[in-house]
């Protein structure tokens, strides 16, 4: 069977790509964020995953006010990085894995979970920056990649329960699946940070590590939170969370046995064009 063994947790800054594009890793300002990356792509090349199941949110280019799905799925064989408004980002084309992503659909949707089934769409920052941070700059991805989008730019957005347990049912989907595939999750987005208002700018770090704290040590508490306290704590964009939960809530410990993972790389930066940065690494045991 297919077996979800890794889960990948990091933010998906904009600015992060404009830099690894433009080639300003190694200026003063980015590259202690760039250094807290080195041992994700070595571990990348150690333990290389068949497929990415990857968690992210679009930004008004696949979808936009006119249709926004909660939940969607990319069942297509390829995806085409964005233009965003300054053209596509100099990255590869992503290739998706359709017949691993239409049995997920299949499964969770019979979990009773809605999802929309996207068969074309455009994958922008939200996507592609995660990829640059763990492979690097290749020529091609290093293996195909299956692009969920969730709503969380225009409320309502789901739960932080809601999406926790919408990863318990995607590990479950991926496990029946009949093939020896080894799959990463990832879940991507945050942390702290908001973009407009009166409180654009705003980072709050102690409120950062102290999640990140309780996604390690107690997941289904986390997933509780409120948004009222993503946003009052972490500000408008820091809502962004609810999808790091969908990865953790995929991992083995949630399964069953609460032994079966481990801490293998925990990064915080701040700042990253007004964000913080946070990343982590889970694997089973």
């Amino acid at each position: 069977m297919a077996r979800i063994t890794a889960s990948v947790y990091t933010s998906h800054v904009p600015a992060i790509g404009a830099a690894i594009d433009l080639g300003k890793t190694h200026e003063p300002y980015w590259q202690p964020l760039f250094q807290g990356y080195e041992y994700s792509k070595q571990w990348m090349k150690d333990n290389p995953p068949d497929v990415i199941f990857l968690v992210y949110n679009d930004h008004a280019t696949a979808f936009s006010l006119d249709m926004i799905p909660t939940f969607a799925i990319g069942t297509a064989a390829e995806f085409i990085p964005a233009d965003e408004g300054f053209g596509p980002r100099p990255v590869p084309k992503v290739i998706g894995h359709p017949d691993l992503a239409s049995h997920i659909a299949h499964s969770v949707i019979q979990q009773d979970f809605d999802l929309t089934i996207v068969n074309r769409m455009e994958v922008d920052h939200g996507l592609t920056v995660p990829l640059s941070l763990m492979c690097g700059q290749p020529e091609a991805w290093p293996c195909p990649v299956i692009p969920f989008a969730v709503n969380v730019v225009q409320y309502p957005v789901p739960s932080g329960q809601r999406c926790f347990s919408l990863g318990q049912a995607i590990r479950k989907a991926v496990e029946s699946y009949d093939e020896d595939l080894n799959v990463h999750i990832w879940g991507t987005g945050g942390m702290s940070h908001q973009l407009q208002g009166a409180r654009a700018g705003l980072i709050n770090r102690e409120w950062d590590n102290a999640w990140l704290d309780q996604l390690i040590t107690d997941p289904a508490a986390c997933a509780r939170i409120p948004h009222i306290d993503y946003v009052r704590e972490a500000g408008s964009e820091g809502v962004e969370l609810v999808m790091w939960l969908i990865a953790r809530g995929a991992m083995q410990d949630i399964a069953g046995d609460p032994c079966s993972i481990r801490v293998k790389h925990r990064f915080y930066h701040v700042p990253a064009s007004n964000t913080a940065v946070g990343h982590l690494i889970l694997q089973d045991v």
